[in-house]
């Protein structure tokens, strides 16, 4: 009884705490400090270059971020006597120093955030905004740690400028411009991104778990089209839960009549996502009529779309309607007589049992 029960609270909690990194840090922002990052435009950038045998030439890293930034809209400067909105101070080192970790929490928590443990090549982002750091910072690693053998394997005379070099290669791809628009909340610049046939795919999906940070209302209508497209569709979704009990409509048509199973599983989760958040009642009819109507005709394995099932039944743990109840207990049945030892199964298994202990609260505390 007490060890149901702890998995219960422990299942709230952790619902609890599923709030982003960008929405969790934002709550800390002043409305004045909110006004000055919606405005700015003008960026003051600051390269330092770091090798073992000293200051190296940051020249390159300096004009790729100068390029990249201008690329999206902003306005770069590189003198303190030029009016600016920010400053942007990214240090580049050989051999990165450890620093602790970030006053936000692990920085194994963050994406692109600081890496504790590694000591190669690597650049830190960070900003001041008013002169006052707000505890922001993104790290670019390249994918070698040591930057002595690399310049060996690749016959550079000196690791220092190699290191640099590599470095400057990492930034042509490492998405600092909308990895800032999103931390300063310009949406704009980033749905402008997401729109231009010349975007990427890999920078689109990029952006798209950027969102969820951002909480803006303009996600709804901006992600429509993207739910239409293979690659995209998921990361939309998952972006689209962010907008709260407004996607809930969208959300639910697409799990109804989408043909694609990763992209309804997607919508079934999304829609989990924003019950746990917000209790709305409406979430639960259709996945709870999934289950009903998967039941009457499940036999084998084979009668059962995992992808789908498994998120449709993790989802109604998160909403705890006493309605659906009944129809899992036949689920938890069907799922054990059937024979079957996959890696699905055994994860629907897992959703299945856990989903029960989160609905039926009144067993578990009898």
């Amino acid at each position: 009884m007490k060890v149901g029960m702890v998995r219960v609270l422990l299942g709230i909690l952790l619902v609890g705490l599923m709030a982003s990194e960008g929405l969790a840090r934002r709550t800390h922002f002043t409305p004045e400090q909110k006004d000055q990052l919606q405005a700015i435009h003008t960026v003051w950038v600051k390269v330092l270059a770091l090798t073992e045998r000293g200051k190296g030439d940051g020249q390159a890293i300096q004009e790729i971020i100068q390029e990249r930034l201008t690329a999206v809209g902003y306005q770069v400067v590189t003198s303190r006597e030029e009016p600016s909105d920010v400053m942007l101070m990214v240090k580049c080192e050989e051999q990165k120093k450890w620093a602790g970790t970030t006053r936000q929490g692990g920085d194994a928590d963050h994406t692109d955030a600081p890496a504790r443990l590694w000591k190669g090549p690597a650049c830190l982002f960070t900003y001041l905004l008013g002169g006052r750091d707000l505890g922001w910072q993104k790290e670019a690693r390249t994918d070698f740690a040591d930057a002595v053998s690399a310049a060996k394997a690749a016959n550079a005379p000196k690791s220092g400028p190699y290191a640099l070099t590599q470095l400057a290669q990492r930034l042509q791809t490492f998405d600092f411009p909308a990895m800032l628009a999103a931390e300063w909340g310009h949406d704009t610049r980033l749905f402008t991104l997401l729109k231009d046939p010349k975007t990427t795919t890999a920078r689109k999906l990029k952006i798209l778990s950027l969102l969820p940070e951002m909480q803006s209302h303009e996600t709804l209508p901006q992600l429509k089209e993207f739910i239409q497209d293979k690659e995209l569709a998921k990361p939309a979704i998952i972006a689209l839960a962010s907008s709260g009990s407004e996607a809930i409509p969208l959300l639910t048509e697409v799990f109804k009549t989408h043909q694609d199973s990763t992209v309804r599983a997607a919508a079934a989760k999304g829609l989990g996502e924003i019950g746990s958040h917000t209790g709305d009642p409406t979430i639960t009819p259709p996945i709870l009529d999934y289950l009903v109507q998967s039941l009457q005709h499940m036999k084998t394995s084979a009668d059962i779309d995992f992808p789908v099932l498994s998120e449709v039944v993790w989802s109604l743990g998160k909403l705890r309607n006493e309605n659906s109840i009944p129809p899992l207990r036949e689920l938890e049945k069907k799922v054990w007589l059937i024979y079957d030892t996959s890696k699905e199964m055994e994860e629907l298994r897992e959703a299945t049992n856990w989903t029960i202990k989160m609905v039926d609260m009144d067993g578990q505390i009898q």
